[in-house]
Order: C-alpha cells, then structure tokens, then sequence
C-alpha cells in the first residue's frame, strides 16, 4: 500500500494481550481525564493565579490545541518508532506537565504545562488504540476495542464529580496530582509488553509533512476555538483559518509526493484506499459532528432557559455516557461476530430518533422526563451502537504498520467535526438559547446523523467471516 519499511516486530505475544488492553485503557483514562477535570477548577484557579478569563479559556484551550495539532504526526511516531515507545514519552511528558501544573507558580507557567500536556495526550492517543489493532484478531479485537471505549468514557464521568470534590477539599492544585497517580501505574505496565510493530532500522520521519499538519490541524482547531472569544471577523481567528486551510491543501499534494519518491509520508494516502477506511471516516465527520452540536446545545437550554444548576445539568446529560458504558463491550462482540455495517447505520439512526424526541421539548422543566431523558437515552443507545463497530472499520481496514496514522486521522476528524459544529451553534441558535433554537439544532443534529447512517449503510463491507 505504502513504500514504508515492513514492521521487523509484531505486537503483541498472546500473553502480552490482557497487559495491552489495560494500559490502552489508562493511558486513554488519563487523556480524556484531564480534559474533563479542569473545568471545574477554572474558578479556583482564576482566584488564585489571576489573569481573569483569558487564563481560564487557555488554561483549557492550549492543552486541546497542542493535542489536535499533533495528533497526526503521533500517529506517524507511532507507526515509525514503535507504540510501545511512543505511549512511553507520551506518558512521561504528560506526568511532568502535571507535576508543573501542580506546583504552577503563575497563569503563564500553568497555561504552558498545561500545552506540554496536550503533547503528551497526542503521542498517547493514536498508540494506545493502535497497541489494540495489533494485538487483537477478529471478534476479540472488536471486543476489545468496546471495553477501550467503555471504560476510557469512565473519564467523562468521573472528571467533574472529582475535579469538583477535590477543588472544594484540598484545592485545585491536586487534581493534577491525581492526573498522574494512573501515568505512574501504567509506565511500568508499559515495560511488561515483549512486542511492538514499527518501521525498519532506520525510520525517517517525513518533516515537512510534519510542520504542514501541525499548522494545518492546528489553525484550524486555534480558530474554531477563539472565534467563540474573538469572533469570526477577529484578524487572530482569520489568520488561524486561513493558515491551516493553506496547509492542509498543501499537505496533500506534499503527501503524494513523498510517496512518489519512494519516502514514508506522515499520512499514507494510500490508507483511503481502503473502502472502510474513506467511509468511516466520512461517517465520522457527520456523526461527531452532530455528537458535538448535541451536548453542547442541550447543556446550554437546561441551564439558561430551563435554570438548572450547572450540577445537576451535568446529571442530566449522564445517560449517554452511561449507555456507552454499559452496552459498548457487548455491542463490540456482536460486532466482532456479524460486521460493523449494519451496527454503524442503525446506530447514527436510532440517535437521530433521540435527537427527534427532543423536538417535544418546551418551557417547562418538568418535560425532561418525557423529553429530554428518553432522547438522551436513545442518543445513547445509538452512540454505543455505533462507536466500537465505526473503530473497528476503520482500523481493521489498515495494515498493522500503519494503525498509528490511521487512529491518528480518525481522531483528528471526530475532534474537527465536533469543533466545526460548536463554532456554527450561533449559527443554528440564530445568537440566542431558546426552545426554538433548541428545536433547530435538533432537527440539524438528526440530519447529520441520519447521513452518517446512510453513508454507513451503503459504504461500509462486513469482512469475510472465517470459520
């Protein structure tokens, strides 16, 4: 598929299996942990340190920036330098930022740990999920894959009623600590695995493909975020935009060329070769992109239209999280048994019901229970539905040497799409959060996610059973 040197090792040895699943596991717990928890301390931290709400927005915003824009050319490490290495620096970089997010003695200091720690979540991220395309086969792998899913979602959960008790016991600065109490199991976890898949002796690491998807992903990533602070006509939100595009045009073009010459391109191209691969990933764009506008729109209405505390809107916006959970294990060893095609077009299908259901909505609060909840609930049912089969498509379309790059893209358009559709809310809103606007939003959501359906079902092949 690629001029890439054939991998010289394969991960894992059947006895490496159980270790592999749970450092993916931790490794993708201490990720998305990270992500979750700081919310909450933004007060304390703001209190503390000062700066107001630029510290607070980029106390949040340079760890998301640094980990969008280097999730490409993780993946690329990965599949070059070997998984194993690779989760290894990730994990080391991202437990010292912590540390120096603890003990930060300023908004600044804080701000550039907490960018050093998206660094360490980008090289994490696309490995852990490749560590488990190697080391799986068939209805295991999706299997696995489902236990990833359910378990790292843990995170989404557990981040705010943590982060929030420990803000309010011992004080911001230990949630930081408790970010790196799982990096310190995991690295010698990480040690035990006997195996790895990378590239031959001497890999070459494809530089300018490198700086053109960090400015690419990146710019892109800077200007949806800020556009919400600055607005779209600001000149930092423009130039990001405009500098990304430039890039990610470039980068294709660049791509073909290192692949013409016999080099070993940052993304291989020839990776969207592969049916599965193109379509899932267009099943993605649509179906996280509607996953994002939904949260995003449903926690601002039960906030500012229907009063609700931001606790118990957290509370109320649970059950998605919690179908993930229960059901994303067992939906990957059905997945694993009869194919991903139908699971990921009846999944985006049944959540556009739920979003549907949200159409019932109005002024009165007590309408979550017969509106709001059993939508959240099939929102739910459809995402755990949907999310295993979908990464199982997409990665076991691809070679083993190639999974890093390929989770790398994959995670890279969920994390776009989702930022796409939150920086065009005011859009869909038409600039203010109302029944109507809630109703609107809905009705986009479905469709996006009814696309995402009809993409899966016609797009996507079962693979052929084996006996």
């Amino acid at each position: 598929m690629t001029d890439r040197a054939a991998p010289v090792h394969t991960v894992p040895l059947r006895d490496d299996r159980r270790v592999v699943l749970i450092v993916a596991i931790l490794s993708s717990f201490v990720v998305g942990l990270d992500a979750s928890v700081v919310n909450v301390a933004l007060p304390a931290i703001r209190h503390e340190l000062g700066g107001g709400l630029v510290v607070q927005q980029w106390t949040v915003d340079a760890y998301l920036v640094t980990l969008g824009s280097l999730i490409l050319v993780a993946g690329s490490l990965s599949d070059l330098f070997g998984r194993v290495r690779i989760i290894q620096w990730g994990l080391v970089v991202f437990g010292i930022a912590s540390v120096v997010c603890a003990i930060a003695p300023t908004g600044e200091v804080l701000i550039v740990a907490r960018a050093f720690q998206g660094v360490g979540g980008a090289l994490v991220t696309p490995s852990a999920l490749a560590l488990i395309v190697a080391a799986f086969r068939g209805a295991a792998q999706a299997k696995a894959i489902g236990s990833w899913t359910a378990w790292s979602s843990a995170a989404s959960i557990l981040g705010p009623v943590v982060g929030g008790v420990i803000v309010d016991g011992i004080g911001w600065r230990w949630i930081f600590v408790v970010t790196a109490v799982p990096i310190a199991v995991t690295i010698p976890l990480v040690r035990r695995i006997s195996g790895d898949v990378m590239a031959g002796d001497r890999p070459h690491v494809d530089v300018v493909g490198a700086v053109l998807a960090v400015l690419g992903v990146g710019g892109v990533v800077l200007g949806l975020i800020e556009q919400e602070r600055l607005g779209w006509g600001s000149a930092v939100v423009v130039t990001a935009l405009v500098v990304g595009a430039g890039a990610l045009v470039a980068f294709v073009p660049w791509e073909l060329r290192v692949t013409r010459t016999g080099g070993s391109p940052l993304v291989p191209l020839g990776l969207f070769r592969a049916r599965n691969f193109t379509v899932g990933n267009l099943a993605t764009l649509s179906i996280y992109g509607a996953l994002g506008m939904v949260f995003f729109v449903v926690t601002l209405f039960l906030q500012e239209v229907w009063g609700f505390p931001a606790w118990v809107a957290g509370l109320a916006t649970l059950p998605p999280t919690l179908m993930l959970l229960a059901l994303s294990t067992t939906v990957g060893s059905l997945s694993g048994r009869y194919g991903p095609r139908w699971f990921m077009a009846g999944g985006p299908a049944t959540a556009a019901v739920g979003a549907l259901l949200l159409l019932l909505v109005g002024d009165d609060p007590a309408g979550y229970w017969w509106s709001v909840l059993p939508g959240l609930v099939l929102i739910g049912a459809g995402i755990a539905a949907m999310v295993t089969p979908l990464t199982s498509a997409v990665l076991g379309s691809v070679p083993q040497s190639e999974a890093g790059a390929g989770s790398a893209v994959n995670n890279a358009i969920a994390r776009i799409a989702g930022l796409v559709t939150v920086a065009l809310a005011g859009v869909v809103l038409g600039g203010e959060v109302s029944v109507g606007a809630l109703h609107r939003a809905m009705v986009v959501m479905a469709l996006l996610l009814a696309a995402g359906a009809l993409v899966s079902a016609i797009g996507i092949r079962n693979p052929t059973r084996r006996s």
